[in-house]
């Protein structure tokens, strides 16, 4: 193969990865959560698939190696059609939901943690009880997180790759 001296172009920042199912809030949302994350020292991947076969929202590990899942509301009506947040807990060390300022407060479960998030940031409203992961757990988890956050970043770098579809 015959090496051609090109530089590469200008990559525009990465968005996470959109399947139509995000509606705009929920993108601010997820956004916004994404900064408060940050600030706290936590990084995050967006729409991780799990080994129940879900997909979290957003799950963000932190530099101890906690495992949290956020999962975004942005109406009462997205609330109220999933109730599939429950099977989550067995992914993570702590539970939150994240939500726009629309949505009430009054509504969101006890057990869990609450983000009031917008497109520019987020604070936490409750903080989430903790339930520790087992170590199995743990590891298929940062496993998941560290191969679709190293898969995103190569198919920044070389799109084509993406056309080679899906892992696994």
């Amino acid at each position: 193969m015959r090496w051609r001296s090109t530089l590469l172009p200008q990559l525009a920042f990465p968005l996470p990865p959109q399947d139509g199912r995000q509606s705009e809030t929920a993108l601010r949302v997820a956004r916004g959560t994404r900064r408060l994350l940050r600030r706290l020292r936590f990084s995050t991947v967006t729409e991780l698939p799990l080994l129940s076969g879900r997909r979290a929202d957003l799950v963000a590990l932190a530099e101890d190696g906690a495992i949290h899942i956020i999962e975004i509301k942005s109406s009462i009506a997205d609330f109220r059609a999933d109730q599939k947040w429950p099977a989550y807990r067995a992914h993570c060390d702590r539970l939150f939901f994240a939500i726009p300022e629309s949505v009430p407060v009054e509504i969101m479960p006890e057990d869990a943690g609450l983000i009031l998030a917008d497109g520019y940031g987020a604070e936490i409203l409750r903080e989430a009880p903790e339930h520790k992961l087992a170590p199995a757990s743990r590891r298929a988890m940062l496993l998941r997180f560290a191969h679709a956050a190293a898969h995103r970043l190569h198919g920044l770098t070389d799109p084509e790759i993406l056309s080679h579809g899906p892992l696994g």
